[in-house]
């Protein structure tokens, strides 16, 4: 959420970065409707200002006459008792204008929320503009030594590429059509050394996180209330993404919803809390189970274990001070832990810088790591895929943006309430990353070299063979 002072200071800062963005919300409309709230908001406590004033005027008046209708005479008790009653009435005349300018306030706040939550946070300067992901700007490339991702799989390695899906069923790392029978389409059941290998990756993940860089491992729930969806900045523009539990129907007082990544539930347990300044940076991870709807279009590049609606995935999350300089320290930070991991796993990647129209409502820079595919892209005269580039890891730098939604601040050396800045990152999320690693990591005799850093959680397995796999 944007701060409603700095809107009205500026709108203009706003509407040209939602533009930018390209995200269509009514800002003037919204500003019309905050002056007329903050108008009726000022008559009110003029109103009850006046009524305190008046209470405190009139009440030993009404004390005195009251005395005198004791022992006031028949003629004077009238018009004691008419006197009497105009004093009475005045405070609730003013009673009944404060509670018809609170209902007209009431009959606008649930607009000016509405309209202030789908403002975006404005993109920083120098993220680059664009209209659509096609604008985004490679930042730098790399690869294990003696790969060169210019040129065909099979120029670096001397044999054509299988797909991950043709991997998969020969090696038996997957079973999609009982994972659709049961649950219906983009569905799976890991199996076997498929599953074996899933769990390895999101334990060497979480393992290189919080070993290596201290982040301090959480679980957290991911069947959550909507507060912590708006809060994170997922609802109201993300809602159509989201599993909906609706609790409220079975008598419930509130719905539910499932979590699309474990930053929800990270951020959402320090909500309504002022964190102690010295506790400052809070370093979290978490290994969760992610649930989405994945309404995209479906094509061969998201077949498989690529665009599915349940996977699991290692997150990162860090708040931080409100200090621009800051967050951007840990923004690099988030990237170099990712890249240290991808280079273990001796997997290709890139650094995608995310221009204004693919950052998303809520970020104000945003940085994809995408992973070579040997598999992806467009098919060769002889049948073969070129490779492509497909997105596994996401950075954000967010700033106050999450935190004041979720009403998250700490105390500065001054004593004054500050909302906190907070970023996010994918550590690693499976089965989706097990489309480089086994296409990567193919032989020619179809079985799949397993690197090394993952031998200790493989139980000393180094190969997934493949005998079953014919020649392609």
């Amino acid at each position: 959420m944007i701060d409603i002072k700095i809107l009205r200071e500026n709108p203009q800062h706003f509407i040209d970065g939602a533009t930018a963005k390209n995200i269509d919300v009514a800002i003037p409309l919204l500003l019309e409707i905050d002056e007329q709230k903050r108008s009726l908001t000022r008559q009110r406590e003029e109103h009850r200002a006046e009524q305190k004033r008046i209470s405190k005027e009139i009440g030993p008046q009404i004390g005195k006459l009251k005395g005198q209708l004791k022992s006031a005479s028949e003629e004077d008790t009238k018009a004691l008792e008419t006197k009497l009653a105009e004093l009475e009435a005045k405070p609730s005349s003013l009673k009944a204008e404060i509670q018809s300018l609170d209902e007209r306030i009431a009959t606008l706040e649930p607009q000016w929320n509405d309209l202030l939550l789908h403002i975006p946070q404005p993109p920083d300067e120098d993220v680059p503009k664009g209209e659509s992901a096609d604008d985004n700007v490679q930042i730098r490339t790399w690869a294990p030594d003696g790969y060169d991702v210019s040129k065909s799989f099979a120029e670096n390695k001397g044999f054509n590429p299988r797909p991950h899906l043709d991997l998969v069923n020969a090696l038996g790392l997957a079973d999609f059509e009982r994972g659709v029978k049961m649950a219906g389409t983009r569905h799976y059941m890991m199996t076997g050394n498929g599953m074996r290998l899933h769990q390895a990756m999101l334990r060497f993940a979480f393992d290189f996180i919080t070993n290596t860089y201290d982040f301090t491992p959480m679980s957290v729930p991911v069947i959550l209330r909507e507060e912590c969806m708006v809060g994170t900045g997922f609802f109201p523009t993300g809602r159509d993404q989201a599993y909906h539990i609706q609790e409220s129907q079975r008598g419930s007082g509130h719905d539910l919803f499932l979590a699309g990544t474990g930053e929800v539930g990270l951020m959402g347990m320090y909500a309504d809390e002022i964190i102690d300044a010295d506790k400052l940076p809070i370093k979290m991870a978490t290994v969760s189970t992610c649930f989405r709807r994945e309404a995209g279009a479906a094509g061969r590049d998201t077949a498989g274990l690529y665009r599915i609606h349940q996977f699991d995935k290692v997150e990162q999350v860090i708040i931080c001070k409100a200090k621009e300089e800051e967050s951007r320290k840990w923004h690099t930070e988030m990237l170099s832990i990712v890249e240290q991991l991808l280079q273990q796993l001796q997997l290709p990647y890139r650094l995608l810088q995310c221009c204004t129209a693919d950052l998303g409502a809520k970020n104000a820079d945003m940085i994809d790591i995408e992973c070579w595919m040997p598999g992806r892209g467009e098919l060769r005269k002889d049948g073969q895929p070129m490779g492509d580039w497909g997105e596994t890891h996401s950075a954000s730098r967010l700033y106050d943006f999450q935190c004041r939604r979720l009403n998250m601040r700490y105390r500065d050396e001054e004593g004054n309430t500050v909302f906190a800045h907070s970023l996010n990152n994918t550590v690693l999320a499976s089965p989706r990353i097990l489309i480089p690693l086994l296409e990567m990591h193919q032989q020619e005799d179809g079985s799949i070299a397993i690197p090394e850093c993952l031998h200790p959680y493989m139980n000393g397995m180094t190969v997934l063979q493949a005998e079953q796999l014919q020649d392609a």
